[in-house]
């Protein structure tokens, strides 16, 4: 494994084993990305299941480029749409290995304003 995956790995172990201690038996709200795209569930490890999902590939969104603030913002807010019609509230945000900046911000901003506690 390159140096820099191994760094990626070691954060995103070291996030989720703090999540882990502070959960308290709350949903997870996790986040992936790639250069075009970013995504985000809303995860219940106490029962293995995925609540929610939303990404910048879906649909509804209809957007042209899903690597930039304005998607991460809008699949936030979509995120959180999902979230209070399935009664989620409070969740604990995993950002993985990813650094809290940029997009990942953005989509936790977004979360946030739409409704979600973290």
């Amino acid at each position: 494994m390159a140096k820099r995956e191994t760094l990626f790995e070691r954060r995103r172990r070291r996030v989720r084993f703090a999540l882990k201690s502070h959960a308290n038996g709350k949903v997870r709200l996790t986040v992936a990305r790639s250069n075009k795209q970013i995504y985000a569930q809303l995860v219940d490890d106490e029962k293995g299941i995925t609540i929610a999902s939303a990404s910048s590939l879906d649909k509804e969104l209809q957007l042209k480029n899903g690597g930039n603030l304005k998607a991460a913002e809008a699949v936030g807010k979509l995120l959180a749409q999902h979230a209070v019609k399935a009664k989620v509230k409070e969740v604990v945000f995993d950002r993985g290995g990813y650094i809290y900046h940029g997009r990942v911000k953005a989509l936790a901003d977004a979360a946030r304003e739409g409704g979600l506690k973290f």
